[in-house]
């Protein structure tokens, strides 16, 4: 048989866009065939951020569209919005697609569908045209593992029956596992009909033989006992592409670390959707002030605006840089970083310790709070930001950790330790790598 092809179907957004586009760069090294499907608005999106998609676009890879059923007044930030609206629009146009890719690639059809999660109604398409099916799950295996759960946390009585948590508590979901605050499931908080979907998909991406992951057998283990699905094929930020496939990259960030001494540089980000109110932006900043040290921080436009003009009384920032997106794979190489303040998201987990980078954990939401547990108590690649009696991470806390991570060379040693024995996973023959070719094999 000939070599792969593969539909790419990601979730528009950063998260799933970027992980999935990296897979399909590894994928394109061994000489699998890619047709990338976007939606329209993000491709637009896409090739207006520094012109990101030309850094992909090769023989092997290309794109194609199809519209998510939203206008341009329509608010993209809304999933459970986007979420209704490509399921109800995109799969009727899917057959068509596949058959125009199909005539123009005779004797190179299209062998399998690779989604990502939210587009597990491109499987059922893919299976009723007998093509087969595979998933790409963007966050880490133990939060894949808690939401198959879901139906089962139900009938438990864990959760009442719209995903919510009968009492607040700590569970183990599975021996060698961190304990999970079942407040912080993936789906508190959210809609209920986002969490019938979330059940819902769940059973639709079984469909999908593999269930790929973003991850190594060494960094969760425990995770790959829990179904055979469960398929480790990361690091996939051992690729060589460093830009974003959604955002415009603030380049010249790396010219000042450049003047910068090594292992000097606090790197402050937390996602391309992480929120801080007011007051916590404030002490943030105040903090990386009294540390007196070179900072590095990453801000959307609205909060740049607001550390530059509302906190100027007390805000002086001068040892830092501020930036609205930085090229993070980069930066966290960069010799000047000495440590990560993160919101622990599963991408920016994997970069710190692909990078050998101690954190400072500040999660926001749902399963970051896990993550939080691994890099900590697990990895110990990293120190908590605790909470004051009013719910923030007071400046004082902020320069006290900071200081107490930049004399601590245990840390420092395991980051160095565990980037080694993950990268090892990618290398020829690595675990990772020998998951990646039988998959591929698979996938023929």
């Amino acid at each position: 048989m000939g070599n792969p092809h593969f539909l790419v179907i990601p979730y528009p957004s950063v998260g799933h866009v970027n992980p999935l586009m990296q897979l399909c760069e590894v994928l394109a090294t061994h000489g699998c065939n890619i047709t990338f499907l976007n939606t329209e608005f993000n491709h637009k999106r896409a090739n207006t951020a520094d012109a990101a998609l030309e850094n992909f676009k090769g023989p092997q890879i290309k794109f194609v569209t199809l519209p998510d059923g939203l206008g341009p007044e329509d608010d993209r930030k809304d999933p459970k919005k986007l979420i209704f609206s490509i399921k109800t629009h995109m799969p009727h146009m899917l057959p068509k697609l596949i058959q125009d890719i199909n005539a123009l690639n005779v004797n190179n059809s299209i062998t399998c569908i690779l989604v990502t999660v939210n587009m597990g109604w491109a499987l059922e398409v893919g299976h009723k045209l007998g093509i087969k099916g595979a998933v790409l799950w963007p966050a880490s295996a133990t939060s894949l593992a808690t939401c198959d759960y879901l139906p089962k946390f139900i009938q438990d009585g864990i959760l009442d029956s719209d995903g919510n948590p009968v009492e607040k508590k700590e569970i183990e979901l599975y021996p060698n596992m961190p304990m999970m605050d079942t407040a912080n499931f993936p789906w508190c908080g959210l809609d209920k009909t986002l969490v019938h979907h979330i059940a819902q998909e769940m059973q639709t991406i079984k469909l999908g033989e593999w269930w790929l992951c973003n991850t190594a057998q060494n960094l969760e283990p425990a995770a790959f006992s829990i179904s055979p699905r469960f398929l480790p094929i990361g690091p996939l930020m051992a690729s060589d592409s460093n830009k974003s496939a959604l955002w415009q990259e603030d380049t010249t960030c790396l010219e000042w670390l450049d003047h910068q001494p090594p292992q000097s540089v606090i790197y402050v980000a937390f996602g391309s959707s992480g929120v801080i109110d007011h007051n916590q932006l404030k002490e943030l900043a105040l903090g990386l002030d009294l540390l007196n040290k070179p900072f590095l921080w990453v801000v959307n436009s609205c909060d740049s605006n607001r550390v530059n003009n509302s906190y100027s009384d007390e805000f002086h920032g001068s040892k830092g840089r501020i930036v609205n997106w930085a090229p993070q794979k980069k930066v966290l190489n960069h010799p000047a970083i000495a440590c990560f303040i993160s919101h622990c998201g599963w991408n920016s987990s994997m970069e710190g310790v692909c990078s050998g980078v101690p954190f400072l954990c500040w999660p926001l939401v749902k399963d970051q709070f896990v993550n939080r547990s691994y890099i900590c108590d697990v990895w110990k690649v990293g120190l908590r930001l605790d909470k004051d009696e009013n719910g923030l991470v007071s400046k004082e806390e902020i320069k006290k950790k900071v200081e107490q991570l930049f004399d601590d060379e245990g840390i420092k040693a395991r980051s160095l330790k565990l980037k080694e024995l993950t990268l090892n996973n990618v290398v020829e023959g690595g675990h990772s790598s020998e998951n990646l070719k039988s998959f591929i094999s698979w996938a023929e």
